[in-house]
């Protein structure tokens, strides 16, 4: 028996098992692997178990007492999940997102999902929607697809096992690319443009990296079950990957408020998740939240209207009105150029 077939099979006998195992009851299930000298059979099933340990097996040895014998025995609490109890409408928003980003072509950890979508197909039945449901994601730039989704499955093994990459980069900020050494923290996929996070051993600090500006990417292949790094423990993908322009980390948190009024202050909250809501009378609402980009706030503020007013700090407000001035002069009617109606 292959070595693959012996894991599979003692998974399979100690899930099955009500009692603990005895190392005596293993050897007579395993007779062809266990067999042999005591010594060879035991160094052959410590490596057994040490596999299944590392792969999350919750195997342990449990010492006999008056009600039960010695023996080992897999904890089902920590092994099985707790039962999510979705409903079939919620099953069948699952099985869409999953479906489109699975069509998308550019999705890491395509089998897991794949087999996660078999399953929550067999638990919902017929209520599902259609499979075909597409949406592009995070694909960067067209043409690109197959390269995205080929560096996503290596990022994605690389972040999964903690080993250390090699990138050749091209930063938008400048010409030319550099080569990183990078311990890939995690990824994350904001409006639709995938980005890596981790340690940049050339920058010597966490920096963010958008996947489809790396032109070559290789993982440290070199003792695979030992992971290169540890993620630490207060690291938040959130904190570094920005959601709106404005949180681009481009200058020190500035604390900003603003004043909306009219149909824009009842969307106060959800056009900026996450800021301080201060009522000021009916239908005015004043905000107020940390920025680090500050053209990318202008920007926006300029699309929603004269429904929202930047109310401080002063450089705010000079930085929208500039950027006004330029909107302006940009469109402004050249002399003797005649203007269509």
């Amino acid at each position: 028996m292959d070595r693959t077939e012996r894991i599979l099979d003692l998974v399979a006998l100690l899930l099955d098992a009500r009692e603990p195992i005895s190392w005596a009851e293993l050897r007579e299930h395993f007779p062809a692997d266990y067999g042999g000298s005591d010594d060879a059979a035991e160094r052959k099933f410590e490596r057994d178990k040490a596999e299944l340990v590392e792969l999350g097996f919750p195997l342990s040895y449990v010492q006999g007492d008056d009600e039960r014998r010695d023996g080992y025995l897999v904890d089902r609490n920590v092994y099985y999940l707790p039962e999510a109890d979705l409903t079939k409408e919620e099953l069948a928003v699952l099985y869409a997102a999953g479906s489109a980003a699975l069509a998308s072509g550019a999705f890491p950890g395509r089998d897991d999902l794949a087999h996660a979508l078999r399953k929550i197909g067999f638990f919902a039945g017929e209520s599902l929607p259609t499979p075909r449901v597409r949406m592009e994601l995070g694909t960067g730039q067209q043409g690109q697809e197959k390269e995205v989704s080929a560096r996503l499955e290596q990022l994605w093994d690389a972040c999964s096992a903690h080993k250390w990459v090699q990138l050749t980069y091209g930063s938008p900020r400048k010409d030319g690319v550099t080569e990183r050494r990078v311990d890939p923290y995690g990824l994350a996929l904001r409006r639709g443009v995938w980005t890596l996070v981790g340690y940049c051993h050339l920058r010597q600090g966490l920096r963010t990296f958008h996947v489809h500006r790396i032109r070559e990417l290789k993982v440290n292949t070199a003792r695979p079950r030992t992971p290169d790094f540890e993620v630490p423990a207060d690291f938040s993908l959130d904190a570094h990957v920005a959601y709106f322009p404005w949180q681009y980390r481009f200058h020190e948190p500035l604390e900003v408020t603003l004043r909306l009024t009219g149909p824009q202050a009842s969307r106060a909250g959800s056009l900026f998740p996450g800021a301080a809501l201060e009522p000021v009378s009916e239908g005015v609402v004043r905000v107020r939240f940390p920025v680090t980009f500050l053209d990318g706030l202008t920007r926006f503020v300029l699309s929603l209207g004269e429904d929202c007013r930047v109310e401080g700090p002063p450089e705010a407000r000079e930085r929208l009105e500039r950027m006004a001035a330029n909107i302006l002069a940009k469109h402004a009617p050249v002399e003797g150029q005649r203007v269509s109606a």
